[in-house]
């Protein structure tokens, strides 16, 4: 659907402050702070995204500023000690990073994004090299979009492509991204993929569907009775 940002790129921010590996631990908390980011991707000398570092990561040195974990706690915060003791971005970041295509689709990215419990992700090419950051702040921009501009893509694609024969009886409303859908259509059995369609368009909140099929049968309702007079017999 070409009215919406489908893609990272179409959301992402491309001005993007990284560090290099051997960035020392008060320089990145300074960066930090400058730049009011709580991570930042870690970068070789060729500008591939090797790790990242967040404020997480940071606070380890103070998680364990004056108490080591007892047994057998001990073996098992051993990478958090580790960082703890940490003095460059390369032995602080997390690795490898998690990170995504600017091609990817927004709700592969939000995908991403929960599986992995993070914040954001950097943005690579095909060779790993950074070209920007997308923050769950990002992914929500699609909702962002004008009630009139949705309404405009779902009238002028589902509507269109599923209900040709139908443009006049389907009325379309989005108020706050709610899309309310009434009318007759002459084949119910393509509402639940228009309502699957709706839901997919950027920008909408919820799917409300009023349609109705034939002889004002509920277009949802798969077990609405059968309410046509019956075909001739077999053996008439």
């Amino acid at each position: 659907m070409h009215g919406s940002p489908h893609i990272v790129s179409d959301v992402m921010t491309r001005t993007v402050v990284a560090l290099a590996g051997g960035a020392m631990f008060k320089d990145i908390v300074e960066t930090m702070e400058e730049w009011a980011v709580s991570a930042m991707p870690v970068l070789d000398g060729e500008g591939k995204v090797i790790g990242v570092v967040s404020e997480a990561d940071l606070l380890r040195k103070e998680e364990y500023r004056d108490s080591v974990p007892e047994r057998p706690a001990f073996l098992r915060r051993l990478p958090d000690l580790d960082k703890a003791a940490a003095v460059t971005a390369e032995e602080l970041m997390t690795a490898p990073a998690v990170t995504v295509h600017a091609d990817a689709t927004i709700a592969e990215a939000t995908r991403i994004m929960a599986r992995h419990r993070v914040k954001r992700l950097p943005v690579v090419d095909d060779t790993g090299a950074l070209e920007g950051v997308v923050s769950r702040t990002d992914l929500l921009k699609v909702f962002l979009r004008a009630d009139d501009d949705i309404a405009d893509e779902i009238r002028g694609e589902v509507v269109a492509g599923r209900f040709p024969a139908s443009l006049e009886a389907v009325d379309v409303q989005v108020r706050d991204g709610v899309v309310t859908m009434t009318g007759h259509v002459p084949d119910a059995s393509l509402v639940p993929v228009a309502v699957r369609l709706l839901r997919a368009v950027e920008g909408v909140v919820d799917v409300r569907c009023e349609l109705t099929g034939p002889h004002g049968r509920p277009a949802l309702d798969p077990d609405f009775p059968d309410d046509r007079p019956p075909g001739p017999s077999a053996g008439a």
